[in-house]
């Protein structure tokens, strides 16, 4: 069930975790055109200062963008805005948490400022906000 602008409140949170794998990485890169070896090929991976391949920071954004817009406030929400500090490197493989909390309703537009974080082994690896508008009343 999507979240409307009434029915949001601040303090609200919704947590999703999956595994990012191999295979999630070089679709990511086919469909980008980002295929920059430190993400895709074991040899450089391992020759890179991380040691191994790391997921892309943006793809996961995309997975933040599909908790905003799929599970909370959810189908209909909208992006208006979204910014993020990339703190440590996510190795192919890993199980991520995305958690998002609201943290603002701001009511002349009816736009919501959303903390968002994404957690690998209880360590945050990005930490932003994205201001969406929930979806309309149904």
């Amino acid at each position: 069930m999507a979240h409307t602008y009434d029915s949001l409140s601040v303090g609200d949170t919704f947590t999703f975790t999956r595994s990012v794998s191999m295979a999630d990485v070089q679709s990511f890169a086919d469909v980008t055109g980002d295929d920059n070896p430190i993400h895709i090929s074991e040899e450089a991976g391992a020759a890179s200062r991380f040691g191994q391949p790391v997921v892309h920071g943006v793809f996961l954004l995309g997975l933040a963008s599909k908790v905003l817009g799929r599970d909370f406030p959810g189908d209909g929400s909208v992006a208006v805005s979204l910014s993020a500090k990339f703190l440590r490197p996510v190795p192919v493989g890993s199980e991520i948490t995305v958690e998002v909390k609201v943290a603002e309703k701001m009511d002349r537009h009816k736009h919501v400022r959303i903390r968002l974080y994404c957690y690998m082994n209880g360590k945050m690896c990005v930490g932003g906000e994205a201001v969406v508008i929930p979806p309309p009343e149904a």
